[in-house]
């Protein structure tokens, strides 16, 4: 059986409430969770530990608007890299502060980059440090013009 079919065996319809009421605000208390779900504060507290145990949660961190910092320009950045190289490349590209996320994907790509930039120099910058990274064949770079949906979760 698989990890992920053993935790989910493990995980119920309340768990999942939960899990719902910490997305919407991860501050909130188990106490008001428990008044929302009209379970007792310490099955929230027991629930929430095992998840955590479980790995399902795995922190809790505040859900920031990057535009209020600076950071107005979003970018998607398609990587082509040599073959053999690519950890190698997505390592050293995801130790660089302005990144957000770096996937491995399928398709045109080997990798694609989110990253935030407060002004079209440093992104420029950026850009021009991926291509002079050796093994790095080509980097093809979308701006994001609007967000529709920009949470990286799904809904459960």
């Amino acid at each position: 059986m698989k990890i992920s079919s053993i935790i989910m065996s493990k995980i119920d319809d309340l768990d999942i409430k939960i899990i719902r009421e910490l997305k919407k605000d991860a501050r909130q208390s188990y106490r008001e969770i428990a008044d929302r779900l009209g379970v007792a504060e310490g099955t929230v507290y027991n629930r929430v530990n095992k998840l955590r145990e479980l790995g399902v949660i795995k922190g809790f961190i505040p859900d920031i608007d990057y535009s209020k910092l600076g950071y107005d320009l979003v970018v998607l950045i398609g990587v082509i890299v040599e073959g053999g190289y690519l950890l190698e490349i997505e390592r050293e590209i995801a130790g660089e502060p302005n990144v957000s996320a770096v996937y491995d994907v399928t398709g045109e790509y080997d990798a694609i980059i989110v990253a935030r930039f407060r002004d079209r120099a440093s992104l420029n910058d950026f850009v021009k440090r991926i291509l002079a990274m050796q093994h790095v064949r080509r980097t093809y770079t979308m701006l994001v013009l609007n967000v529709m949906k920009g949470e990286y979760g799904i809904e459960i």
